[in-house]
């Protein structure tokens, strides 16, 4: 085994992840202030409500579809009843549904940052990094997803990168599992380690701000000043 799959397989990722950890930490304690994302809302609404609405509602499916992919073996489904066909149709089918709105969504928003000149002035440039580097990971997944199981029917990334991935987790990694890995399936996973390797650093952090306890917190009441 050559020092760069040991590099790209191993290394990298666990850099990726302690980057991920401590990167946060350090910007929470040192730019709390800053903990959030830039609102381009009041410049331009109608792309950025199209675009949000279609990313958020497929991300989130496809993310679930990941977790599960990548964390739950191939022995389990197959004894809770779930051939390998049954599960490759809902992968292909259902991830692809929720991919395609998940490109939808980054192709717009990621045309509004760049093409939209007044948008384009109030982003940083790890604004502009991170729009096309989540547009490319989504893309390489939908391309893995429909292109490269069509062509290559025989893989079954269950059997290589969820083993990989789980050995990485427990300390027991394994670079061999990503020798014969599919082209498109490794770029799709090395892009999204290197997403969050930036992820601290970008404004994307703000994921981690959703306002819980606005669900229960007390009703704001607004009363009309009558002048006296």
């Amino acid at each position: 085994m050559n020092m760069l799959s040991q590099f790209l397989w191993v290394i990298l990722p666990y850099l990726c992840i302690a980057v991920f950890i401590v990167g946060h930490i350090f910007r929470y304690r040192t730019d709390k202030f800053n903990w959030t994302a830039k609102s381009s809302e009041f410049i331009e609404k109608k792309q950025l409500m199209v675009g949000s609405i279609l990313f958020h509602l497929g991300i989130i499916p496809v993310i679930l579809g990941h977790v599960s992919g990548l964390g739950i073996p191939k022995s389990w489904t197959q004894a809770l009843g779930i051939s390998d066909h049954l599960y490759h149709m809902g992968a292909l089918y259902g991830g692809g549904f929720f991919g395609v709105l998940t490109l939808a969504g980054m192709i717009i928003l990621t045309a509004r940052r760049f093409t939209i000149k007044s948008v384009r002035k109030l982003s940083s440039a790890s604004d502009l990094i991170v729009n096309v580097l989540l547009l490319f990971i989504v893309f390489m997944g939908m391309f893995s997803t429909i292109v490269t199981n069509v062509v290559q029917p025989e893989f079954d990334y269950r059997e290589s990168i969820s083993v990989w991935f789980r050995g990485l987790l427990i300390l027991r990694p394994d670079a061999s599992l990503m020798a014969d890995v599919p082209v498109s399936f490794k770029i799709h996973v090395l892009s999204g380690f290197i997403i969050f390797g930036l992820w601290p650093f970008t404004r994307l952090v703000h994921v981690w701000s959703v306002p819980l306890n606005y669900v229960g917190r007390s009703y704001i009441i607004y009363r009309k000043h009558r002048a006296s």
